[in-house]
């Protein structure tokens, strides 16, 4: 519309009240789903060192820290798994007495409200590190459909609401909700990572998980960080196979992602402030570089200004606490 000069936007910034009332953007904790790392054993609470303020847990364990989180107002939690064995195949990934299993089960005795979502990958499991079988030195595709799928069906079993595969195989999607279906786990929702790029951001991550590669890389089925285009080809192939939300990491990184896809699709929206993220803020805020609180929450409400509705954060706690009445 034409402007009647001059314009003073000024006008409704003086004051805190004021500000607040204007805002688009609100976040809360309830827009918060915090990372478990969970291994077998118990009473273990083991300080990750790549992962400042993060532990390595057993199930009792993640089920006092989800108890914690949920009293918070924080909803949600996601399992990533470090098992005692690992092989060619990730076999122990669908374990059903495997720690990811175990803790599902765990925190849903401790706190039945909680959404539980477990990540479903070979990566944490296969003495290779790749998240997919190998055949002749490269990942195949088609071979890890049904390994994928065995793992999210024992989610779905020990009582997962959502199962999240972060493998980036194609078709993934569509084996793991025809398995689903099949057994009769029709009501388990599936949170696809629909995009994930071949990021420099997850380091300190593949310590806290055990899940570096042995060799090579994962750039032949993560993606191409300079390609935009692609992740709504990625998005649109998951929800065409059944993914019921989907996610875009890393969070910060991918802002134009998520501006276009929220712009394109009106569908559940995650985005993973992955590990390097996170790391990074809380070694400037140790360094005297940068306020810790207010960057967190800055970088927290860009993510969901930028259209994600759920936002996994290893911040989730901390967070939480910052943003009570």
């Amino acid at each position: 519309m034409p402007l009647t000069l001059p314009v003073r936007p000024r006008r409704l910034r003086r004051g805190p009240t004021l500000r607040k009332m204007l805002r688009e953007t609100v976040l809360t904790p309830e827009d918060f789903i915090y990372p478990l790392f969970v291994r077998p054993g118990q009473g273990l609470r083991r300080p990750i060192a790549a992962l400042a303020g993060q532990d390595h847990l057993s199930p009792d364990e993640a089920a006092r820290t989800a108890a914690e989180v949920y009293a918070l107002g924080v909803p949600a939690v996601i399992l990533f798994g470090l098992p005692e064995v690992k092989d060619p195949v990730g076999a122990s990934g669908a374990d059903p007495e495997g720690p990811v299993q175990s803790a599902i089960r765990a925190i849903k005795a401790a706190v039945p409200e909680m959404v539980v979502i477990t990540d479903v990958c070979l990566c944490e499991y296969t003495d290779h590190g790749h998240c997919g079988l190998l055949r002749e030195g490269r990942v195949d595709n088609d071979a890890t459909l049904p390994h994928l799928a065995a793992q999210a069906l024992s989610h779905a079993r020990a009582g997962a609401d959502l199962v999240a595969p972060s493998d980036m195989m194609d078709g993934r999607v569509g084996a793991i909700r025809d398995l689903l279906d099949q057994e009769g786990f029709q009501e388990t929702a599936i949170m696809a990572y629909s995009v994930k790029y071949a990021s420099a951001f997850y380091g300190p991550f593949r310590e806290a998980a055990g899940s570096a590669p042995a060799f090579g890389d994962r750039r032949s089925y993560q993606m191409d960080p300079a390609r935009r285009r692609e992740a709504q080809l990625e998005i649109d192939l998951d929800l065409a196979e059944g993914a019921d939300i989907v996610m875009i990491k890393p969070a910060g990184p991918c802002l134009d992602i998520l501006r276009e896809t929220r712009d394109r699709l009106d569908i559940p929206l995650a985005a993973y402030q992955v590990s390097g993220e996170y790391a990074m803020l809380m070694a400037a805020a140790q360094a005297g570089l940068l306020d810790g609180q207010a960057a967190a929450l800055e970088t927290l409400t860009a993510i969901k200004r930028a259209g994600a509705d759920l936002i996994i954060t290893y911040l989730a706690p901390q967070a939480a606490r910052w943003l009570r009445p």
